[in-house]
């Protein structure tokens, strides 16, 4: 989904590196870097990288696929719901209501206790890094847990992380089960960008039980009659499913700036 926004796509080791090529010539993967001993061994390290993500995430603008969802969102009686894995905090920038909003792996833009002090999330929003991309390396001081004065670390689920405090993600999930309970039928899902290599938000998908289209360059197969599958990035596939529907006089044909209907409390 980040993509068409102009993000880094992270598939694949030669993708990554190019994004980062100090991370390249140390030959350090994605999985090694995106891993909380890491920031136990080298924080500036590693908040170079974290750091890095998060500017950039604050500086982009989401591109006009977003747009659509809302639109979608606002045409329908029970609204959407959001399932990703995505950290960067788009949809929500976007103007998706936050409360529609499952982010699975965490988000970048909320900070917790590398040690996992006292169980507390709190927002990024007073730490402004600023990194040597050449090195991959944090310049400025570090954000610090405002309870034990210890390194804090992004609130994201990362690689061989058992210190990842997920409550908020919890909460996350129990506003979406009531959203569902309250549709009173199985949803159609609209799977964007999931890999096979992290595959919670494909599981997530494809055990939603209803009709579901697959937007992915990648080839598939044997996807099944209940799965449409279209080969392309999120706003190629996006636009059409828009223009159909448009076309079909179940949405309106112009950009409203309706939020999703929040699920009952």
């Amino acid at each position: 989904m980040g993509v068409d926004s102009g993000l880094p796509d992270f598939r694949g080791r030669e993708g990554f590196w190019r994004a980062y090529p100090a991370l390249g010539r140390a030959g350090l993967a994605f999985e090694e870097i995106a891993n909380p001993a890491v920031f136990e061994r080298d924080p500036m390290l590693a908040w170079g990288f974290y750091g890095h993500r998060l500017a950039l995430y604050r500086r982009t603008t989401p591109h006009p696929g977003f747009r659509i969802l809302r639109e979608l969102a606002a045409a329908l009686p029970g609204g959407i719901f959001v399932f990703t894995s995505n950290v960067d905090g788009h949809f929500q920038k976007a103007g998706v209501d936050h409360r529609c909003v499952v982010e699975v792996h965490g988000s970048i833009h909320h900070l917790q206790c590398l040690q996992g002090c006292r169980g507390a999330i709190w927002p990024a929003d007073g730490f402004e890094p600023e990194v040597d991309l050449e090195a991959c390396r944090l310049l400025n001081a570090p954000p610090r847990c405002p309870h034990c004065g210890g390194i804090a670390r992004p609130n994201i689920l990362m690689f061989d992380d058992w210190q990842w405090l997920g409550e908020r993600t919890s909460e996350q999930l129990a506003r979406f089960e009531a959203w569902r309970r309250d549709q009173g039928r199985r949803p159609l899902t609209i799977e964007i960008g999931a890999g096979r290599h992290v595959i919670t938000v494909r599981q997530f998908a494809e055990r939603s039980g209803g009709r579901m289209i697959r937007i992915n360059p990648e080839a598939e197969a044997a996807l099944g009659t209940d799965v449409l599958h279209l080969r392309c990035g999120a706003l190629e596939g996006l636009t059409p499913i828009r223009d159909a529907l448009v076309n079909g006089g179940l949405l309106t044909p112009h950009p409203v700036s309706v939020r999703p209907h929040p699920p009952s409390p």
